[in-house]
């Protein structure tokens, strides 16, 4: 990986930069793809950042049904991405020490809130810009894990088509 960074850094009038997508990217769909494929387009090296198993249990209160190890391969084997690294911490300040990026891309979902407008004011003071891009509207790891518990454990999905029925799904 190093060797693609190392190419494009001996041209001194292109300045390398370098971009950090973050995600569970459990259950991978074409969202995903379509997340790191834009994430892509828009750095020369691109950084994705695969949540830890312990990480989605303490700020989502999930377990994902793709060990991080698994995930890790997946990504890290997608043409878009140049590096996958395990995301350890909460704090995306602390990653961007770690981890070092000029961009950071981030699901729209967080445009506009108190945790997008405290991440963008944390970055602008150490240079990283925020890209938002729109989630895919028909693909979700939350959609694929109620088909799943629908498929495995028939006592959830009727509370699911009652969510669905409600509109709150």
């Amino acid at each position: 990986m190093a060797s693609d960074i190392d190419e494009t850094a001996n041209d001194p009038t292109t300045p390398l930069r370098i971009g950090y997508a973050a995600g569970a990217f459990d259950l991978f769909h074409v969202g995903h793809l379509n997340i790191l494929k834009h994430a892509k387009s828009q750095c020369d090296y691109l950084i994705a950042g695969v949540v830890s198993d312990e990480m989605l249990q303490l700020t989502k209160g999930i377990t994902p049904v793709v060990p991080l190890f698994e995930r890790l391969e997946i990504v890290r084997h997608i043409s878009f991405v140049d590096e996958a690294v395990a995301e350890v911490v909460e704090d995306k300040l602390e990653t961007w020490r770690q981890v070092r990026f000029d961009v950071f891309f981030k699901g729209d979902d967080w445009r506009g809130t108190p945790r997008g407008t405290r991440l963008e004011r944390e970055f602008a003071e150490v240079g990283v810009d925020v890209v938002y891009f729109p989630y895919t509207v028909n693909t979700s790891s939350t959609m694929l894990r109620r088909a799943l518990d629908a498929l495995t454990r028939p006592d959830l999905s009727a509370r699911w088509k009652a969510h669905a029925a409600e509109g709150t799904s």
